[in-house]
């Protein structure tokens, strides 16, 4: 099965080298917007390219507000400081993730509680969130919801949408509401993916999106906050060194951040937003050609959740065993095709691993068996 699988692979990808899990796709429409910056010398975090990078991403997201930030860790930290997380606080987010989730929450002084994945989404699983509370969580007088153990406060709730597939967010919203706990979604890898016609990103009340250079469009490094007017201009400012205007003065009314994405990158940004359908077309393409070959194997592979659209970020299997899993990364690699597991669990981190958590069984099995699969846009 691996030595077809990688045939099956070099025939998509029309490649007997090396063949990358994710690249991304440059024309001449990235060259001519990055050649109009460095010819205009607005190459810094000042420049049409940032203004125009934020109201591309309002039209095609929905959100009422975006701020464009250096990348996606600085804009998960911006927003969970805006959801109100303090030093102590704990932080909901799941284990199977990448370590800039859980970077995020310490960067605010506060501590990550684990809670368990759903296997049909990959992302943080409602049922197994209102159990723990039901059982270690009260909602103190002021309507704060505490650790019956340590009374430390629940601040925020943060699932990831993982290789583009969105979480269950109607559970989440569910869960959250009841326990006043503010859902800021961590929407890393699911540019273009929309979970019953909302993006992902625009439920809770923040989003934080990736443009790294392995994302499904990239400038570069960036990231950005999907949100609503009030807290995203709060986003801006604070994310601007809390510069407050004036012709000539450095005038700043707070600590602030210096998180701004510069011109250059929105540059690229903006042509890579313009093609994004186009990839995602493309990599859906992708997605059913992987499907349709794995068909009747005994690799699982992981598709879109009910209801939602992915963006198919990167494809993926879910193998018998660990030992198949093993077996098929060594097979793979080795033969020049990349492939990669899933992220070692948060809370088997030596940084993570005393944090607070539920039982993890989805989340650990699934991290013995999940393998990435090449998931560049193929060539036309």
């Amino acid at each position: 099965m691996i030595d077809s699988l990688i045939c099956f692979i070099r025939e998509q990808y029309r490649s007997n080298g090396f063949i990358p899990l994710h690249a991304p796709v440059f024309g001449e429409r990235e060259q001519r917007y990055v050649s109009e910056t460095i010819n205009s010398t607005l190459v810094s975090s000042v420049g049409p390219y940032v203004d125009q990078f934020e109201k591309d991403m309002v039209e095609y997201t929905g959100s009422e507000r975006t701020v464009a930030m250096v990348n996606g860790t600085a804009a998960l930290h911006l927003a969970l400081l805006l959801s109100g997380v303090k030093s102590g606080d704990l932080v909901v987010t799941q284990p199977l993730t990448f370590i800039a989730t859980c970077n995020a929450i310490r960067y605010c002084g506060a501590e990550p509680l684990f809670i368990d994945v759903e296997r049909r989404t990959l992302g943080l699983s409602p049922v197994a969130l209102s159990e723990w509370l039901d059982e270690n969580a009260y909602l103190s007088e002021n309507g704060e919801c505490r650790t019956k153990n340590g009374n430390l406060v629940i601040r925020t709730c943060v699932p990831m949408h993982t290789f583009g597939h969105p979480a269950d967010l109607d559970g989440l919203v569910r869960v959250c509401g009841h326990w006043n706990i503010v859902l800021v979604e961590d929407a890393a890898e699911s540019l273009g993916s929309f979970y019953k016609g909302r993006h992902t990103g625009t439920v809770g009340a923040l989003g934080a999106l990736s443009f790294n250079g392995n994302k499904i469009i990239t400038t570069g490094g960036g990231g950005m906050i999907l949100t609503n007017e009030t807290l995203g201009a709060r986003a801006k400012h604070l994310s601007t060194t809390a510069k407050r205007p004036h012709p000539y003065l450095f005038s700043h009314d707070e600590v602030g951040y210096n998180y701004r994405l510069p011109n250059l990158n929105a540059a690229l940004g903006c042509a890579q937003l313009e093609q994004l359908e186009q990839f995602i077309a493309n990599k859906r393409d992708l997605a059913n050609r992987y499907r349709e070959f794995l068909g009747g194997s005994d690799m699982k592979f992981i598709e879109e959740p009910e209801n939602c659209r992915s963006n198919y970020w990167l494809n993926a299997v879910i193998c018998e065993s660990e030992a198949q899993r093993n077996a098929l990364l060594i097979g793979t690699n080795e033969k020049n095709v990349m492939t990669r597991p899933i992220w070692t669990l948060m809370t088997h981190l030596p940084m993570y691993a005393n944090c607070p958590k539920g039982e993890l069984l989805n989340s650990e099995w699934l991290e013995a068996r999940i393998v990435n699969l090449p998931s560049s846009v193929l060539p036309s």
